[in-house]
């Protein structure tokens, strides 16, 4: 089949979402399938376009399998909303456009979420061709920006959440990762759509969680990450590791607190290694704290080494955000035979993930107390920490590879084609 996938990032960029959609594109490509990938110019590591890539507007790349178009993504700082609005809506009218453009007529179009307005350009996109559209929900938005308090303006909001069910309706199906953002997303289109219609609406929700390359990530024995930890000065100390985005969405003052609370201890270390909107204040907080290391966002080839260095992972989530968001990360940590601290509200995707893996602890959201302690715990538990870790690999060993969520999504677009033909003239859903 033809499939257009519009996607806020893809390789070489180095965002989380970026190496989902490549892993994913690059799957079904290999099962013969033709793509055309429209996404933005590679800009996530330091929020502007990187060099080499910049001085053009657009760009095409003919691949094997079909072709990549990069479009500009307008870059600016994430707490400016009104210019992040108007780069977020200049870069999804260059998406449409491009993929609306596709010179071989789509049988599907998957777009991804976040930005909530790249789904606008997929169903443009996809009403123009008369294909089926797919809407990719990996944060649901407006509501991680209302939990920050990035959105704060109440008209501002409620156009948000218009354009998101909006777009939940126009879609034939929505995919999402986890059951607590079926339910959010489900609960909105229950509020949306006249009775007549809710079931129909409610069966186009899908959970496809994101994939676990342990082929990628290969679990190493402690201490594990010997060039690196000789690299930032780790020694042989225990390091207490949070590796992944520095933004606003993790409660990394915590790591702070535990760290200034362990501060006498020469055996531990805290590493915090990303980039991200609240690096440098994290940086002048830690500033007094000489067993804080700030380490910069790493390439993918270092991802096993990175997570090998760790002793003990965080996954601290702000309150609220467990519900809307399933960090990547906390996979790829459970693949590096690594236990984990994770503070998320309870009841959630990541505090099912961690328990049921048996690979660590959960604590609730934004409670210095309770978190401290259980690093503590864990820092003065070297061989729990060992079962931990080797109950993580297990635990990811059966989970969703990237190859069968390609097959899960080639699965979905096939039966979407077939109902799209079986309605009357093809007809969209409404």
């Amino acid at each position: 089949m033809n499939i257009v996938v519009l996607c806020p990032h893809f390789a070489p960029d180095m965002a989380p979402t970026g190496e989902v959609i490549t892993a994913i594109t690059s799957r079904l490509a290999g099962r013969g399938h033709r793509i055309h990938v429209v996404t933005s110019l590679p800009w996530y590591r330091h929020h502007a376009t990187e060099p080499g890539w910049d001085g053009q507007l657009v760009r095409h790349e003919d691949t094997a399998w079909g072709r990549i178009t990069r479009v500009h993504p307008f870059p600016t700082d994430k707490t400016n909303i009104p210019a992040r609005a108007l780069a977020f809506g200049g870069f999804t009218v260059l998406s449409a456009i491009e993929g609306a453009l596709t010179s071989e007529r789509p049988d599907v179009v998957l777009a991804m979420s976040p930005p909530l307005t790249l789904g606008v350009a997929g169903w443009a996109v996809a009403r123009s061709r008369r294909a089926p559209f797919v809407f990719n929900i990996q944060d649901v938005f407006p509501d991680v920006a209302v939990e920050l308090g990035l959105l704060t303006n109440p008209q501002v909001i409620a156009v948000a959440r218009r354009l998101e069910v909006r777009t939940y309706r126009h879609a034939d199906a929505v995919t999402v990762l986890s059951d607590e953002l079926a339910d959010n997303v489900r609960a909105k289109l229950a509020a949306a759509v006249p009775d007549r219609h809710r079931a129909d609406a409610l069966g186009r929700v899908h959970v496809i969680p994101n994939f676990v390359d342990t082929s990628a990530v290969i679990a190493e024995p402690a201490p594990g990450g010997a060039a690196y930890r000789a690299e930032y000065g780790l020694g042989d100390r225990t390091v207490v590791m949070y590796a992944g985005n520095v933004g606003f969405s993790q409660s990394l003052d915590l790591v702070v607190e535990a760290a200034r609370r362990l501060r006498a201890r020469s055996d531990v270390v805290f590493v915090i290694n990303g980039g991200g909107s609240a690096r440098e204040s994290l940086i002048a907080a830690a500033a007094d704290l000489p067993n804080v290391v700030f380490v910069g966002m790493q390439p993918k080839a270092r991802l096993t080494e990175v997570l090998a260095a760790g002793d003990v992972h965080v996954v601290p989530l702000r309150r609220g955000l467990a519900a809307s968001s399933v960090p990547s990360k906390l996979y790829s940590i459970l693949a590096a035979g690594r236990p984990v601290v994770a503070s998320v509200d309870p009841g959630t995707e990541v505090e099912r993930t961690v328990l049921r893996a048996g690979a660590g602890v959960a604590v609730p959201p934004d409670d210095a107390d309770a978190f401290c302690d259980a690093v503590v715990a864990m820092v003065d538990d070297p061989a729990g920490r060992v079962v931990r870790g080797e109950a993580a690999r297990r635990f990811v060993e059966g989970w969703m590879t990237p190859e069968s969520v390609a097959v899960a999504y080639e699965s979905l677009f096939e039966r979407l084609i077939a109902e799209r033909r079986r309605r009357p003239g093809g007809s969209a859903r409404s």
